[in-house]
């Protein structure tokens, strides 16, 4: 008998009201350890909060979630990101005065252990962090393929350049699992395919992938489980081959196309 696969990130009936607004509604799934795992649907049904809230940002009204068994329930965000949670963003939060370098540096501040006082006052200290920090971001840097850009200011990038910078960050800190927000979002096809290719590598690797996408080429070909939110409460979940031949979901959010693809699956 095969040997269950440990839970990475649970979350159990997690609801999020804004002043009445309910934006998530009794949310609740378990991401198993060496998983793609998407959450997917319709602008507004609630993904990026449900991401929001997982890394910290602000807690849930009710509800309990977990990484590895460990209620994270009112962490700071800077706590979490220690515990081995990284994440990008739906809209880039880089520092567009900043070189590429610079940008990689800032996002692995979370590796460091000396604060803002002693960074201004001990000067050793904070140079064998800086030397810490440099190495650190051009190890990603060459990982990810742009050492080449390390001092280019970043707003001189291209989209698609900026959103491998925005991986970078993430990476900086080591994450075992990692959270992606519309990473294939804006990109051209060739765009797409090289940062798709990066995910994968970084899965085959060991890292567990959480993904928001919108793009269903890339949803469908990569996860390994999917969870279906709409209004903000989930109406479906399971294999990629199973949500894209789901009624409900076809409805609420996928459309004909997909219906035809199910149809095309029964019959083959």
């Amino acid at each position: 008998m095969a040997e269950e696969r440990k839970s990475v990130l649970r979350l159990e009936n997690i609801t999020k009201k804004f002043q009445g607004l309910t934006a998530v509604d009794d949310v609740s799934f378990d991401m198993k350890e060496r998983s793609i795992y998407a959450l997917i649907g319709p602008n507004g049904a609630g993904k990026t909060t449900t991401v929001n809230m997982i890394t910290g940002v602000f807690p849930p009204t009710t509800g309990k979630i977990y990484y590895r068994d460990r209620c994270i329930n009112g962490m700071k965000t800077f706590e979490i990101a220690r515990l081995g949670i990284g994440r990008t963003f739906q809209n880039l939060k880089l520092f567009n005065s900043m070189s590429v370098l610079e940008n990689l540096m800032i996002g692995g501040h979370e590796m460091t252990k000396i604060g803002l006082v002693n960074f201004c006052f001990n000067f050793g200290g904070s140079k064998k962090e800086e030397i810490l920090l440099r190495e650190r971001a051009e190890e990603v840097m060459e990982y990810l393929g742009i050492q080449d850009l390390a001092k280019r200011n970043v707003k001189n990038l291209s989209y698609g350049r900026q959103k491998i910078v925005e991986l970078g960050r993430a990476m900086m800190t080591g994450p075992k699992l990692l959270l992606l927000d519309e990473p294939a979002a804006g990109l051209i096809p060739s765009e797409r395919k090289e940062f798709v290719d990066i995910v994968l590598r970084m899965f085959e690797e060991g890292m567990d992938i959480f993904l928001i996408e919108h793009n269903m080429d890339v949803v469908m070909n990569v996860s390994t489980y999917i969870t279906v939110l709409n209004f903000g409460s989930r109406i479906a979940e399971g294999t990629p081959k199973e949500i894209q031949s789901d009624p409900e979901v076809i409805k609420a959010y996928l459309g004909d196309k997909y219906q035809e693809i199910a149809a095309k699956e029964r019959r083959d």
